[in-house]
């Protein structure tokens, strides 16, 4: 890996790195012809049949490398690493806890809205909670327009929606966007202005802490 590259890795928090990492590579498996997309689609059915592994490398296939491969691992990886150096500073387990949270659920949706492959819509989960911690941040999308961090989420969706040509192709990042609401409403509303404490969904349990490190 060229020194540059390198150096511009390491420099990602631990949990989007890790993210990051896994998505190119299991791309580039895909493009190389190491894998197909068919062993990779989360289902039920091929779950409970001995296939326990779709539940995660759903997750990590972002499609072939194309424009729309670009367009979602850019923005995840931008988001994901803003959310995670402002918001979880040296609270690794906490921010994986919240991605393993928000992937169970959209595992349990995933058969609602036939969704085989879950890694924009978890992609969308940073996205929209860092843009609802953030509500006055003005962003300036491709340097043609500017809005302020809550329209984020929905404007990426309506180009994701253009550039794929269909909504179904966008109907994942809804989905994701849902997802990342109600991951916003029990960490920054429900925990912290109802319970007045660290609840369950806000913190990670204490054995993954050690596992981390962060204890």
């Amino acid at each position: 890996m060229p020194v540059g590259i390198e150096a511009w890795v390491t420099q990602i928090p631990p949990i989007t790195r890790g993210w990051l990492v896994l998505s190119v590579l299991t791309s580039l498996a895909v493009q190389t012809q190491l894998v197909t997309p068919l062993q990779l689609y989360f289902s039920p059915k091929s779950f409970l049949n001995g296939q326990p592994w779709r539940a995660g490398t759903t997750f990590f296939y972002f499609g072939p490398i194309s424009l729309d491969f670009v367009f979602h691992l850019f923005f995840f990886m931008r988001y994901s690493r803003m959310l995670e150096e402002s918001s979880f500073p040296n609270r690794r387990a906490d921010y994986f806890w919240l991605l393993l949270l928000s992937s169970v659920m959209l595992l349990a949706l995933s058969p609602l809205f036939n969704l085989p492959f879950l890694s924009s819509s978890l992609a969308f989960v940073p996205i929209y909670l860092w843009s609802r911690r953030h509500p006055s941040t003005p962003i300036s999308l491709f340097g043609l327009f500017t809005i302020t961090a809550p329209y984020l989420p929905i404007a990426l969706v309506a180009f994701s929606w253009i550039l794929n040509g269909t909504w179904k192709a966008a109907a994942g990042d809804l989905v994701g966007c849902a997802v990342g609401h109600v991951g916003w409403f029990l960490r920054d509303v429900w925990t912290r202005e109802m319970m007045g404490g660290p609840t369950v969904f806000s913190e990670a349990p204490v054995r993954l802490k050690r596992l981390f490190g962060d204890e």
